[in-house]
């Protein structure tokens, strides 16, 4: 079987996908894997054909690409239409000379479902988020002001929808681009216990459980409880990380904090205190007792797999949506500010109120027993063979 696999330039919708990229290529399938430069490497290392889509009138790909496309829906509907015209001739050059059996594209990576349509292609979506509808899209409300200005822009959406008709797209507006319903065969990387709404979906949606790497360091664990601390990548947050560093360095508890490109310095740190550019995320949960996450969909994920109970600080929309959910199942405490005492207080009742611990653990279990990559290729090469 011949598939083309679509995804945006981000790490977080990128990497969950490996691993069943590398299954299905090890399965015999061949995989022609349309994404960005700067992942060529870690594509190619899982067996598929890396085609590039860089240089075709796009956005540049900077690493909160999915963040900027969270918050800003107006930002979001004309990148999809631009990227989505500026790649077509490209796309359609290639599935001609492929001839694929199946698209796959990521949730956001709206132009693998428009070429999936436009070449009657049958077509699976790859959601490294939670699934939204009408229902689990109360978890990611945008604010008043958003919604106000996507009105105001709609004629604007209008004449971009126009664009993708004119282009061969048969296209009725931005709900069947930008939604899927219970028909749309989908693959989410969560349980259905963690998913809010998860008995809303069809059975056409296939909850395989999140994809975690394995372990390549070992971290020494220095002390009865080790907290964790990363807010992904990119962030620029001097303030947040000096509370952590004050508070938490009066305690005796170990601190790892995972500082991303974050340029800042930290002179005279307390013992208690690593901070590193980057760490084996695997590795350093699989020694915490508590996490201060930015809630990104990867990160909280493997923090409740290893049944890490969480703190939650969320950013974005999409990552309010991860803390909502967390803090319903009971698996994490939202941190209400970056004042030292709420760090302190937080902290302090994730590690010692036991039902954090617990509810984690639940989370945790539903991950281990959900159907993980085998169910996603089994799937795949069901629903393939019969169509």
């Amino acid at each position: 079987m011949k598939i083309i696999w679509f995804c945006i330039p981000a790490h977080g919708h990128t990497n969950p996908t490996l691993g069943l990229v590398r299954a299905l290529t090890k399965a015999g399938h061949t995989i022609y894997y349309f994404s960005y430069e700067m992942f060529r490497e870690k594509i190619e290392a899982a067996g598929a054909e890396f085609f590039s889509c860089d240089g075709y009138n796009f956005e540049e790909q900077d690493k909160d690409y999915a963040d900027k496309v969270g918050r800003d829906q107006s930002f979001a509907v004309k990148l999809m239409v631009d990227a989505t015209i500026g790649l077509d001739s490209m796309i359609s050059e290639k599935i001609k000379e492929l001839q694929p059996d199946l698209i796959v594209s990521d949730s956001v990576a709206f132009w693998g479902k428009l070429a999936a349509m436009k070449f009657g292609l049958p077509y699976i979506c790859s959601t490294t988020t939670f699934a939204f509808n009408r229902y689990s899209g109360k978890y990611n409300s945008h604010g008043l002001g958003e919604t106000l200005r996507m009105l105001f822009a709609m004629p604007e959406v209008n004449r971009q929808i126009k664009r993708l008709r004119d282009q061969g797209y048969p296209v009725k507006g931005l709900l069947q681009i930008v939604t899927n319903d219970n028909d749309t065969n989908t693959i989410v990387y969560t349980s259905k216990y963690y998913q809010p709404c998860a008995e809303t979906f069809s059975d056409r949606y296939h909850f395989i459980g999140p994809s975690i790497r394995p372990m390549t360091e070992t971290y020494e664990k220095t002390a009865d409880k080790t907290v964790y601390i990363s807010m992904g990548t990119i962030n620029k947050n001097r303030e947040f990380y000096r509370n952590c560093i004050n508070v938490l360095g009066k305690t005796d508890y170990q601190v790892i904090i995972s500082m991303g490109t974050n340029t800042d310095t930290f002179e005279n740190l307390p013992d208690n205190i690593q901070i590193y550019e980057s760490v084996d995320q695997m590795a350093v949960l699989s020694i915490a007792d508590a996490f201060i996450t930015h809630c990104g969909m990867n990160s909280a994920s493997e923090g409740l797999y290893f049944g890490v109970p969480l703190i939650l600080f969320p950013q974005t929309p999409e990552q309010g949506a991860v803390a909502k959910r967390t803090a319903e199942l009971g698996a994490g405490l939202k941190l209400p500010s970056i004042k030292e005492p709420d760090i302190l207080k937080c902290v302090k009742r994730v590690l010692e109120e036991p039902g954090y611990k617990e509810a984690a653990g639940k989370v945790s279990e539903s991950f281990k027993n959900a159907g993980g990559i085998e169910e996603a290729v089994a799937f795949i090469e069901k629903y393939t063979n019969e169509g």
